[in-house]
C-alpha cells in the first residue's frame, strides 16, 4: 500500500511538470531519492506532495522557496543506496547524510553538483572506489567520507579541489594506523592531533610523504626507518629533548621541516655521514637548540635551503660554508653567533638570500661578496659590524634588499650604488656613515623604501633623486643634512611617509608635496620658512603631521580641517600668526595638539579637548619631565601612580573636571619646580602636608576648587615660591605668617580664613560675633539682667546682715568701747576709700562688685559685664 501511494506521488510530480504546474520540479527527484531509501523513523513521512517541498523535514531552500540549498539528514537511522538522479538539484550546497546505514557505491553523478560545498558521507557502509568526478566540485570546502567500506586507491583529481578546507581531527594517533602498508602519503596537519607519535608508524615502509604540522603532538620522533620518506613536516608541534633523526637512515629525505617545537641540544654529528645525501631543505627555526654551527652539516652538499634561525647557535660561522654549492638561503638570524664574517662566503655563487639579523657578527663585510651574483637580500641588521661599505656590494645586481640597521658601519655610502637597479629596499639606519649622499643613488628608479637615518650624512639632497618615482618611504632623520630641497622632489608622487627631522634643512617645505598620499611628514627641528602650503592638505590620509622648531610663518590653513584621520599635529616652535582656524574642530582623532611658542591667536576648536580619566599607567613614564593637561575635559581623581615620575618638573592639570582630594604621594616629585597648577577643578578635601617637600618648587595653584580646612604649615617650607594662588576655596583658619607677603588675590573666596594679608583674625572673629541674630542678642541680654538681678539680690542680703550683726556688735558695746568703735568705723571708711581709689573689686567669673559711687542710694549694686577685649572691647552696664 505505502509503495502505491509514493507511486502515486511521483506519478503526480511528473504529471505537474508535463502539465507545467507552478511547482518545483525538484520536488520529483527529491521522491526518486525517498524511494531508494528505508525510513523506519519515518524521518520522511512529510515528504508528500501535498505539502511544498521547503517544508519537508531535513531540506534548506532559496528565499524564494523554488531550490533547494540544503539536504540533511545526518542521524536519521536510514538505509539503502544514495540515488545517482541526486544531481538534477543543481542549487545543491550541502549535502549531508552522515552517520546512517547507506550502503552502495557513492554516486559519480554527484561531480556534477558545480555549486556544491559540503559533502558528508562518513560513518555509513558506502563501499567501492571514490569516484574520480569527485574532483569536478570545484567550489567543495569541506569533504568527509571516511568511516565507509570504500577501498582502491584516493582518486588524485581531489587534488583539483582547491578550495577545500582542513579537517578538525583530535585526539591521538591510532597504533593501529600500522595496517595501512601502503600508505604513501599521509597529510594531517593543521588539526588537533596530540600525544607521541606511534612507534608503529615506523612500520609504513611505504611512506613517502608525512605532514603532521601544526598539531599538538609531542615526546620523540620514531620515524628513522621510513627508508622511502622523501619529505617530513613536524613543524608547530610539542616535540621536546634532541633531534633523533639521522638522514644517513632516512636516504630519500629531501625535505625535513622541525620549525616551531621544543628541542635541544645540538644537530647530531652524524646527521650527514656522506656527500651522497638528498636533504634539500633542512628547517629547524624557532627551537632550543644551542652549540656550535654543525660542521657535519657541511656534508650535505645538495642543500638548497638552511634555516636555523630562533635558537640559541653561538661562535663563528666555519669558512667550509662555501662546500654548500648549492646553498639559496641561508637563514642564521636570531641567535649568537659571533666572529667575522668569512671571506670564503663570497663562493657560495648560488646564494640568493644572506639572513644573519640579531647575532654578534663582527668586522668588516666582506668585499668577496661582490661576487655573489645571484644575491638578491642581505639583512646584517642588528649586529657589530664595522668599517665601510665595501663597493664591491654594487657588483651584487641581483639585490632587492639591504639592512644593515643598528651596527657601526662609517664612510661614505658607495659611488656606485646606482648599479643596484633592482634596489627597493636601502636600510641604513642607525650607523656612523657621513660624507653626501651619492648622486647615483637617484638612478635606484625602483626604491620604494630609503633609510638613511641616525647617521652623519651631510650635504644637500641629488637633484637625481627626482627619478626615485616609486620612493613610498624616506626617513633622513638626526644628521646633518642641510640648504633647500630640490624642486624635482616635487615629481615623487607615491611618498607616503616622511621624516627629514634635526637636520638643517632650510626654505620652502613645497616640493615634498608632489604626492597626495602622505600619511606622516615629519619634519621637525630644522630651519624650514615661508608659509605652511595648504596644498599639504590634498593628502586626506595624513595622520602624523610633525612642523615644529623651524621658521615657519603665516596662518594656519584653514583646509586642515579636511584632515579627519589627523592625530598627532605639532606645529609649535614657529613663527606662526593669525587664529587657530575652528575648522581643525573636525578633525576628532587628533590625540596631540601643539601650538606653543608661535603668535596664534583666538579660541582652541572644542575637539582638540581630552576627556576621560588620567591613566594609572601614567606611572609608568618614569623619564617624563613636563606634563601638560590643562584645559581639557579630563575627570575622575588625579592617579596617585604619578610618583613615579620621580623626574618631572612641571605639571599642569589645571581647567578640567578632576575631583577626589589631591594625593599626597605629590609630594614625592620633589623635582617639580617650575609650577603645580591644579586650578579650576573641583578637588575636595584639605591640603595635603606632603606638599611642603616640594622645596624646588616656584609655582603653586590650587584655587577656585572645593579645598577645605587649614593651610598647612609644612607650605613655609616652600621657600622658593614666588606665586600662590589658594583663592577661591572653602579654607579657614589662620595663614601662615610668611605668607603675608603674596598678594590678597591669592587667599580671596575662602570666608573663614584670616591673617596678613587678610583681615587679622581678632577682626574676623568680632565680625563673627556682631553677626549675631536678633534673638540671640535679646536671649544674651535676658540672661545678663536675669544672673546681675539675682547675684545683686544675693549681695544685698549679705550686706544687709553684714550691717545688722555690726550694729548689734556696736550696741552691745556701747558706754565701754566708743574709742574702738571710732577705730573701726574709720578703718572701714579708710578701706572703702582706699578700694575706691584704687579700682578694686571681687571677681565672680567674669562680673565685677564694686561700692557704689552714688551717694543718694548707698544700697544700689551696680556690676560690670567684662567681656574678653580681646574679642569686642564693649561693656555692658
Amino acid at each position: 500500500m505505502c509503495n502505491l501511494v509514493l507511486f502515486l506521488a511521483i506519478l503526480h510530480s511528473v504529471l505537474a511538470v508535463s502539465l507545467g504546474e507552478d511547482k518545483p520540479a525538484e520536488s520529483y527527484w527529491l521522491l526518486r531519492f525517498k524511494s531508494g531509501l528505508v525510513d523506519p523513523a519515518g524521518v520522511l513521512d512529510n515528504w508528500s506532495p501535498r505539502a511544498h517541498m521547503c517544508s519537508w523535514n531535513g531540506l534548506t531552500c532559496s528565499p524564494n522557496q523554488t531550490h533547494v540549498l540544503g539536504i540533511n539528514l545526518s542521524s536519521s537511522e536510514l538505509s539503502g543506496s544514495i540515488s545517482h538522479e541526486l544531481w538534477h538539484l543543481t542549487s545543491l550546497e550541502i549535502l549531508d547524510l552522515s552517520s546512517n546505514s547507506l550502503t552502495g557505491s557513492i554516486p559519480s553523478e554527484l561531480g556534477k553538483l558545480q555549486n556544491l560545498q559540503m559533502l558528508l558521507l562518513y560513518r555509513n557502509s558506502l563501499s567501492g572506489k571514490i569516484p574520480e568526478e569527485i574532483g569536478l566540485l570545484k567550489n567543495l570546502q569541506v569533504l568527509r567520507i571516511g568511516d565507509n567500506l570504500l577501498s582502491g586507491e584516493i582518486t588524485p583529481s581531489i587534488g583539483n579541489l582547491t578550495q577545500l578546507r582542513n579537517n578538525s581531527l583530535d585526539g591521538h594517533i591510532p597504533e593501529e594506523i600500522h595496517g595501512c602498508e601502503e600508505l604513501q602519503n599521509l597529510a594531517a596537519s593543521n588539526n588537533k592531533l596530540e600525544g607521541d607519535i606511534p612507534a608503529s608508524m615506523g612500520m609504513l615502509r611505504s611512506l613517502q610523504i608525512l605532514n603532521l604540522a601544526n598539531n599538538s603532538l609531542s615526546g620523540s620522533i620514531p620515524l628513522n626507518q621510513l627508508v622511502q620518506l622523501e619529505t617530513l613536516d613536524l613543524s608547530v608541534n610539542n616535540f621536546s629533548g634532541a633531534i633523533s633523526l639521522f638522514n644517513a637512515q632516512l636516504k630519500n629525505l629531501t625535505t625535513l621541516v622541525l620549525s616551531g617545537n621544543d628541542l635541544t641540544g645540538n644537530i647530531p654529528s652524524n646527521f650527514c655521514l656522506s656527500n651522497s645525501s638528498k636533504l634539500q631543505q633542512l628547517f629547524l627555526a624557532r627551537n632550543s637548540l644551542s652549540g656550535k654551527f654543525q660542521l657535519d652539516l657541511l656534508n650535505c652538499r645538495s642543500l638548497q635551503q638552511l634555516d636555523l634561525s630562533d635558537n640559541n647557535f653561538e661562535g663563528g660561522l666555519p669558512s667550509g660554508l662555501e662546500k654548500l654549492e648549492h646553498l639559496t638561503d641561508l637563514q642564521l638570524n636570531n641567535n649568537s653567533f659571533s666572529g667575522n664574517l668569512p671571506s670564503e662566503i663570497g663562493n657560495m655563487s648560488s646564494l640568493e638570500s644572506l639572513i644573519l639579523f640579531d647575532n654578534m657578527v663582527t668586522g668588516r663585510l666582506p668585499p668577496e661578496i661582490g661576487k655573489l651574483q645571484r644575491l638578491s637580500t642581505i639583512y646584517l641588521y642588528d649586529n657589530q659590524m664595522s668599517g665601510g661599505i665595501p663597493g664591491e656590494l654594487t657588483n651584487c645586481t641581483s639585490l632587492t634588499k639591504i639592512d644593515f640597521f643598528g651596527n657601526h658601519f662609517t664612510g661614505s655610502i658607495p659611488e656606485t650604488i646606482g648599479k643596484l637597479k633592482n634596489l627597493n629596499v636601502l636600510q641604513l639606519r642607525q650607523n656612523e656613515l657621513s660624507g653626501p649622499i651619492p648622486p647615483s643613488l637617484g638612478y635606484c628608479k625602483r626604491l620604494q623604501i630609503m633609510a638613511l637615518a641616525d647617521n652623519k650624512i651631510s650635504g644637500t639632497l641629488p637633484a637625481t633623486f627626482r627619478f626615485l618615482t616609486e620612493l613610498n618611504k624616506i626617513t633622513l632623520y638626526n644628521n646633518s643634512f642641510e640648504g633647500p630641497l630640490p624642486a624635482s622632489l616635487f615629481l615623487l608622487k607615491k611618498l607616503n611617509i616622511i621624516n627629514f627631522s634635526h637636520n638643517r634643512f632650510s626654505g620652502s617645505i613645497s616640493p615634498l608635496l608632489g604626492s597626495n598620499s602622505l600619511t606622516a611628514l615629519d619634519l621637525t627641528n630644522n630651519s624650514f620658512s615661508g608659509p605652511i602650503p595648504s596644498a599639504l592638505t590634498q593628502s586626506r590620509n595624513l595622520s602624523r603631521l610633525r612642523l615644529a622648531h623651524n621658521h615657519l610663518s603665516g596662518e594656519i590653513p584653514s583646509e586642515f580641517g579636511a584632515l579627519t584621520k589627523l592625530n598627532f599635529f605639532d606645529l609649535s616652535f614657529n613663527n606662526l600668526t593669525g587664529e587657530v582656524p575652528p575648522q581643525l574642530s573636525n578633525c576628532k582623532k587628533i590625540q596631540h595638539f601643539l601650538l606653543s611658542n608661535n603668535q596664534l591667536a583666538g579660541t582652541m576648536p572644542p575637539c582638540n579637548k581630552l576627556s576621560g580619566n588620567i591613566p594609572q599607567e601614567i606611572g609608568n613614564l618614569t623619564s617624563l619631565n613636563v606634563l601638560t593637561l590643562q584645559r581639557n575635559n579630563l575627570s575622575g581623581s588625579i592617579p596617585s601612580t604619578i610618583q613615579e615620575c620621580k623626574k618631572i618638573f612641571e605639571l599642569r592639570l589645571s581647567e578640567n573636571f578632576l575631583t577626589g582630594s589631591i594625593p599626597p604621594e605629590l609630594g614625592k616629585l620633589t623635582e617639580l619646580q617650575v609650577i603645580l597648577d591644579l586650578s579650576e577643578n573641583s578637588l575636595s578635601g584639605e591640603i595635603p602636608s606632603s606638599l611642603g617637600n616640594l622645596i624646588k618648587l616656584e609655582r603653586l595653584n590650587v584655587s577656585l576648587n572645593h579645598l577645605q580646612g587649614e593651610v598647612p604649615f609644612s607650605l613655609t617650607k616652600l621657600t622658593s615660591l614666588h606665586m600662590l594662588n589658594l583663592s577661591n576655596n572653602d579654607l579657614q583658619g589662620q595663614l601662615p605668617s610668611t605668607f603675608s607677603g603674596f598678594p590678597l588675590s591669592s587667599f580671596l573666596g575662602n570666608e573663614k580664613l584670616c591673617g596678613p594679608p587678610l583681615v587679622s583674625c581678632l577682626e574676623s572673629a568680632g565680625q563673627d560675633n556682631k553677626g549675631l541674630s536678633n534673638t540671640a542678642v535679646v536671649g544674651i541680654i535676658v540672661a545678663i539682667v536675669f544672673t546681675s538681678t539675682l547675684i545683686c539680690l544675693v549681695m544685698l542680703y549679705m550686706i544687709v546682715r553684714i550691717w545688722y550683726d555690726w550694729r548689734k556688735v556696736s550696741v552691745s558695746s556701747t558706754g565701754g568701747g566708743g574709742a574702738e568703735q571710732r577705730r573701726e568705723e574709720e578703718k572701714w571708711e579708710y578701706g572703702e576709700k582706699e578700694k575706691r581709689r584704687n579700682g578694686e573689686y571681687w571677681k565672680v567669673n567674669s562680673m565685677a562688685l564694686v561700692p557704689s559711687q552714688d551717694k543718694q542710694n548707698p544700697s544700689t549694686c551696680i556690676f560690670h559685664f567684662k567681656m574678653d577685649a580681646e574679642i569686642t572691647g564693649n561693656t555692658l552696664v
